[in-house]
């Protein structure tokens, strides 16, 4: 072998000996960059507000964190940006129910699978949707409004913030329960658009989630929020029932928290989780998405975060086929 050879060979084989060490120590240190947090939503909505929230408190344990809106789709594309990127820690998604359950389902085929192509880090807050009518419907409460249906379905309507969305969910699921099937489904692009032409009375019922907004319309008499979606009364409105005490199982709520690429390196995994649980432990972050109209979350590691994926994947995919909507 010529000397030259032998010098080469040598330094390759030192060389493969470095970087294994050179790669745990860059692990160790992270980040050494600012972090790409992808929100696949446009600017303002609800998983918009908590992804900001928590890219701001971010600072301190893991330094720069920046958000980029990448909307369409139902969530899919901005998540299916996450899903082929590096699996080093420095690119995220700020998914939900409608990114990693909802809108992939309905899709013939889908840009990435949920439960191969990401690992869930933290489940960070949930926002409830609502039964909420127009003030000029007579009635008062929930169990009043069922009533008021079954025998008004053919000419009721309800608005939604899109098909697909976990606000049609929350019709659909209403109209199962009640036996209510000829209720129309009016899918806006937003939940803006549907709530003004709520407040003008074009449509007499809406299923928007609930957010500060929201809250604060039904407070002025502008709309009224028969029950909320949630499991139980919401903390930041605790006046408002639930609707489960009228209709067991009316529970609809988009679940949204931090997620990565599969194969991101565990480490890096473990170091985002507990700076996440170190940020929901403080007061002012709870105070802040309750104000919102939003609930924390306690599940905050990644194997109850993962464990809530797949119960809500499990609980809802059947609602989507009994309420009869199409993969496209």
């Amino acid at each position: 072998m010529h000397r030259r050879d032998c010098i080469l060979g040598g330094g390759a084989a030192l060389l493969a000996q470095l970087l294994p060490r050179r790669f745990a120590l860059a692990q160790s240190k992270y980040p050494v960059r600012p972090i790409r947090l992808i929100v696949p939503y446009a600017p303002g909505g609800v998983v918009d507000a908590v992804a900001r929230n928590w890219a701001e408190r971010m600072k301190a344990p893991l330094g720069t964190v920046i958000i980029e809106n990448q909307g369409g789709g139902g969530g899919t594309i901005g998540a299916s940006t996450v899903a082929h990127a590096a699996f080093d820690g420095y690119t995220l998604l700020f998914g939900d129910t409608s990114s990693q359950i909802i809108a992939p389902h309905l899709m013939l085929d889908p840009p990435y699978d949920t439960t191969k192509d990401f690992v869930p880090i933290s489940m960070i807050a949930t926002s409830s949707t609502a039964i909420v009518v127009h003030p000029s419907v007579p009635v008062k409460t929930l169990g009043e409004f069922v009533k008021y249906a079954v025998s008004h379905q053919k000419t009721l309507s309800y608005a939604s913030a899109g098909a697909g969305t976990v606000t049609h969910l929350a019709g659909e699921m209403f109209k199962q329960l009640t036996n209510t099937p000829d209720i129309l489904h009016v899918p806006y692009r937003g939940a803006g658009p549907g709530l003004v032409d709520l407040m003008a009375n074009v449509v007499p019922m809406m299923t928007p989630n609930v957010t500060g907004q929201v809250l604060n319309f039904h407070r002025s008499g502008d709309i009224r929020i028969l029950a909320v979606c949630a499991p139980a009364r919401l903390k930041a409105a605790s006046e408002i029932p639930a609707a489960v005490e009228t209709l067991p199982g009316m529970v609809a709520e988009l679940t949204c928290g931090v997620l990565a690429p599969t194969r991101t390196p565990q480490p890096v995994i473990a170091q985002i989780s507990e700076a996440t649980a170190t940020v929901m432990k403080q007061p002012d972050f709870e105070l802040a998405l309750r104000a919102a109209g939003l609930e924390i979350r306690p599940d905050a590691n990644p194997v109850e975060a993962q464990a809530f994926l797949a119960s809500e994947r499990q609980r809802l995919i059947p609602i989507i086929m009994a309420a009869g909507l199409q993969p496209q």
